[in-house]
């Protein structure tokens, strides 16, 4: 009787070997996880590099919107585009195209014809705009222009 009553204890006290190293694995992804989150929370960098298990890299780049949305003005009215002297600046018009652009200072915009979708990098919202819409993007955005229709528009760098 005392004999089966030890290795019935003997059994109890043993300890789980694939419960506890699937829970270390878990806490082993949560810790990486966590230490990733406060990278990301920490750095005001657009990407960084971490080398989490020795001779294998793993990239990220982080989608951060950094700075003002584009904003549109739908249809305004002809004096608010005169009181921006919009019919004094400068044309430019372009073809069916998709093609990225920077822009180095803020641009204004009054579209004379034509339809384009302007897809920020940087995670800001994309902006959908045609003839008689008035757009302003921010200094520093790099985005994509996808025009549908062909556009002419009124243009001011400042």
């Amino acid at each position: 009787f005392i004999q089966s009553q030890y290795q019935y204890s003997a059994l109890q006290s043993k300890p789980p070997v694939v419960p506890s190293l699937i829970q270390f694995v878990i806490l082993r992804i949560k810790m990486v996880h966590l230490f990733v989150l406060v990278l990301l929370l920490l750095s005001s960098a657009t990407s960084f590099t971490h080398a989490p298990f020795g001779t294998r890299r793993t990239t990220v780049a982080l989608k951060m919107a950094d700075g003002p949305e584009i904003e549109v003005i739908s249809q305004p009215d002809r004096d608010f585009l005169e009181k921006k002297g919009v019919f004094d600046w400068g044309t430019w018009g372009c073809g069916v195209s998709k093609f990225p652009w920077t822009y180095d200072s803020t641009e204004s915009c009054y579209l004379l014809a034509g339809q384009v979708t302007v897809t920020p990098t940087d995670g800001r919202k994309p902006a959908t705009f045609g003839k008689g819409d008035f757009a302003t993007f921010p200094a520093g955005m790099s985005c994509t222009w996808d025009v549908s229709e062909e556009v002419q528009k009124h243009f001011m760098f400042y």
